[in-house]
C-alpha cells in the first residue's frame, strides 16, 4: 500500500488518481476474469501435486512471495491460508500455496511487451535474410542469428539495445556452404557455437577465430535441431529429417550413439541437469523421452498433439513444454505419472496461429514465449 500511495502521489500532478486506479483495476480484473477457469485449474493442480509429497519439509505460506522485480504477495491472515491442507500425521503442508502465488505474481506482473530495439541489417526485406535461429551466449553479452543466408552473425547485445544506428553490423560473421536451421551456444566454452544445416551437417564453430573446428557428417538429410548439454558441455545432440537422433562428443570422432525413429525429428533437447536424458519432438505428433543409457525404446511417450511437434523445451528437470503446428503449446509434468505413455497434459495453451511454419519457442524464468504466423509474439505463464 505504501508503494502504491507513493506511485499515486507522483502521478497525481499529471493524471487524476481516480483514473489511474480505475485503469489499473479494470486491466487486472479483466485479465483475471478472462482466464479465471485456467487459474482455477492451475490452483487445484498445484495443490494436488504438492500435497502428495509426504515427508518433505514445506515452508509456511505465511511468508511473502517475492519476485526479482519487487512484486510481492502477502498471504498472512488470508482466508485461503486459514484453510490450508492438513498433511499426513497432522503435519500442516501449506507450501503448495507459495508455488501457486508465485505463478500468479508472474502472471500479473506484466501486461504488455515493449520493443527495446530493432536489429537493422542491409536488405532486411530480402527473403534470403530469413532468420531461422537466434541464441544468446553464456553471459548474455552476445547473441547470434542464423538462417537461409548461410551465415552466422554475432552481435553485441548492449550495442543493439542502447545505441541508435541506421544499420547494425555484426562483430563476427561466419559463412556456411548451406542454409542454416539451428544454432546453440556452449554453456562452458563461451566462444563455441554448434550449428545444423539443410545438407545434414553438424558443425562447431570457434567465434574468436571465425572458423569451424569440428564437422560431423553422418545425417543423410536436413538437420533441424542441435543442442549442447548444460550438465556436460562436451556432449551434443542433433535431430534430422532422416528420422535419426545422434549423440556426439567433442572429445571423440564420429557419433557415440544413434536413436532411430519412424518419422522426421524436428526438435531435440537435453534435460537441464543431466547429460543422460533427452526429449524429442517428432513429425508423428508425439514427444519421446529417452535415457541415453538405453536407446532401444523411450522411457516415456507424450501423446496429445494432432500435428507435427516442432519444438520441445524443458522448463525444469520434470516439466516439458511442446509446440506444434496444431496451433497449441502443451505443458507436460513427467513426475505426475510414471507410466510409459502420458496422454494428458497439465495445460494446453492456445491463442497464437501456427499451422505450417516453425514460429519459435523460448523459455525464461517461468515464461513461455512463442511466435505466431500473424507476425505477433505471445507470452504464456
Amino acid at each position: 500500500m505504501e508503494e502504491h500511495n507513493r506511485s499515486q502521489d507522483e502521478c497525481s500532478r499529471t493524471v487524476p488518481s481516480s483514473v489511474l486506479i480505475q485503469e489499473s483495476v479494470l486491466s487486472k480484473s479483466s485479465r483475471l476474469m478472462k482466464n479465471f477457469k485456467r487459474l482455477e485449474t492451475a490452483y487445484f493442480a498445484t495443490r494436488s501435486k504438492l500435497s502428495r509429497q509426504v515427508g518433505n519439509p514445506i515452508s509456511s505460506c505465511n511468508q511473502v512471495v517475492k519476485r526479482t522485480t519487487g512484486s510481492a504477495v502477502g498471504t498472512e491472515g488470508s482466508s485461503i491460508d486459514d484453510f490450508a491442507l492438513e498433511g499426513h500425521s497432522g503435519r500442516r503442508q501449506r507450501g503448495w500455496m507459495n508455488s501457486f502465488l508465485e505463478g500468479l505474481c508472474r502472471y500479473l506482473s506484466f501486461s504488455q511487451l515493449k520493443v527495446r530495439a530493432e536489429l537493422k541489417q542491409c536488405d532486411l526485406l530480402n527473403s534470403s535474410n530469413l532468420v531461422c535461429s537466434v541464441g544468446f551466449d553464456r553471459d548474455k553479452e552476445f547473441f547470434a542469428t542464423a538462417g537461409v543466408n548461410k551465415k552466422i552473425k554475432v552481435f553485441e547485445y548492449n550495442m543493439i539495445v542502447n545505441e541508435h544506428r541506421d544499420i547494425h553490423y555484426p562483430v563476427v560473421e561466419m559463412s556456411n556452404r548451406s542454409k542454416l536451421s539451428c544454432i546453440c551456444w556452449n554453456s562452458y566454452m563461451k566462444s563455441h557455437i554448434a550449428s545444423s544445416d539443410f545438407d545434414g551437417l553438424v558443425q562447431v564453430w570457434d567465434v574468436t577465430r571465425s572458423q569451424v573446428f569440428v564437422e560431423m557428417r553422418e545425417h543423410e538429410r536436413r538437420v533441424w535441431s542441435v543442442d549442447f548439454s548444460l550438465a556436460d558441455p562436451t556432449k551434443l545432440v542433433s535431430g534430422s529429417d532422416d528420422g535419426s537422433v545422434k549423440l556426439w562428443s567433442m572429445n571423440q570422432a564420429g557419433s557415440i550413439g544413434t536413436i532411430r525413429t519412424r518419422a522426421n525429428v524436428c526438435s531435440v533437447q537435453f534435460q537441464p541437469d543431466s547429460a543422460r536424458s533427452i526429449a524429442i519432438g517428432s513429425a508423428d505428433h508425439k514427444i519421446y523421452c529417452y535415457d541415453l543409457r538405453n536407446v532401444r525404446a523411450p522411457y516415456c511417450t507424450l501423446v496429445g498433439h494432432t500435428k507435427t511437434v516442432s519444438y520441445v523445451k524443458y522448463l525444469d528437470a520434470s516439466t516439458i513444454v511442446s509446440g506444434s503446428t496444431d496451433n497449441s503449446l502443451k505443458l507436460w509434468d513427467l513426475s505426475m505419472d510414471q507410466s510409459r505413455i502420458i496422454d494428458t497434459p497439465v495445460q494446453t495453451f492456445t491463442g497464437h496461429t501456427n499451422t505450417k511454419n516453425f514460429v519459435g519457442l523460448s523459455i525464461s524464468d517461468g515464461y513461455i514465449a512463442t511466435g505466431s504466423e500473424t507476425n505477433e509474439m505471445e507470452i504464456k505463464v
